[in-house]
């Protein structure tokens, strides 16, 4: 159990994996991969599990006989996303400055969150002149 929310941790493929996201697209997938990787991380992708649904109501036309309900839309290709390294804190990994960019910038969370494209380092507060 996690201490909490930002530290979570459960088992992937049979791995105990910390978690990097839950719910993300293929796209971010390979996004995690490659940059956690590169960061020497051995990284796990399992789909996530189909989100609960309510059950259809149940609906009557005039005579009283039952209407069958619509299928359901296709749920959308997700995955969770882990490290085998079950210590492991995105949100520290990115305020500590511990995880790089193949071209040697520090991650931000911009680029994280894929806001930006080249990771731009920023000078922590504590090492600006006033």
């Amino acid at each position: 159990m996690a201490i909490n929310k930002n530290h979570l941790f459960e088992e992937l493929d049979g791995v105990k994996c910390g978690i990097v996201e839950k719910e993300v697209s293929p796209e971010r997938v390979m996004f995690l991969q490659q940059l956690l990787e590169y960061n020497g991380y051995t990284v796990v992708a399992v789909p996530s599990p189909p989100p609960k649904v309510a059950p259809a109501p149940v609906v009557k036309d005039e005579d009283g006989n039952v209407i069958p309900p619509p299928p359901p839309p296709p749920a959308p290709e997700t995955f969770t996303v882990g490290v085998t390294d079950y210590t492991f804190n995105p949100i520290n990994a990115i305020f500590g400055r511990l995880l790089h960019t193949p071209d040697g910038h520090v991650v931000t969370l911009a680029y994280w969150e894929q806001k930006e494209k080249v990771s731009h380092d920023e000078v922590p507060y504590y090492e600006t002149s006033l």
